[in-house]
């Protein structure tokens, strides 16, 4: 049997590589456990993004599908996204507020019959902004959206609404 003339010489040497080999690999899978998480969380982010802006574009519709006959108020719509019959989100819409209006002309006239009694003449185009906010109540994210739309009113109308 053959000695190694120097056996002190190699005592623990392959202990001391396997150690720095094991933290090195629990220090790659850390990294890559907080990379996956905080990836998730962007993911998480997004979706609530494009859902709320969803909600939000969906409570716009509500509001621009309204007749207009009487000023616009201030309102809360309950916004159920996935059609299960409990909201999803709640979109709080701000006054909608008249920020120009012009002398309708046949060239400005929308699409939308007039009914009896109004004439391009007797008509004002408004412009109008809806503002609606929606937040997630458990994070305390928000989403704000504008809107503009075109909405005809006669002269007592556009003279009480719009300043």
């Amino acid at each position: 049997m053959k000695r190694h003339p120097f056996p002190h010489h190699q005592r623990g040497a392959t202990l001391i590589v396997g150690l720095i080999l094991l933290v090195l690999i629990t220090l790659m899978v850390t990294a890559a456990f907080n990379l996956s998480s905080s990836n998730l969380k962007s993911v998480g982010n997004m979706q609530f993004r494009s859902e709320a802006l969803a909600a939000a574009n969906k409570a716009v519709e509500q509001v621009v599908a309204s007749a207009f006959t009487t000023p616009p108020l201030a309102q809360s719509i309950n916004v159920d996204m996935n059609n299960d019959g409990t909201r999803d989100y709640l979109v709080s819409i701000a006054v909608p507020t008249c920020i120009s209006a012009t002398i309708a002309s046949d060239a400005t006239l929308s699409s939308v019959s007039l009914g009896g009694g109004m004439s391009s003449a007797a008509n004002w185009s408004t412009i109008w902004e809806i503002d609606a906010t929606v937040t997630d109540p458990v994070s305390g994210a928000f989403v704000h959206t504008r809107t503009g739309i075109r909405v005809l009113r006669s002269q007592s109308q556009k003279d009480a609404e719009c300043v």
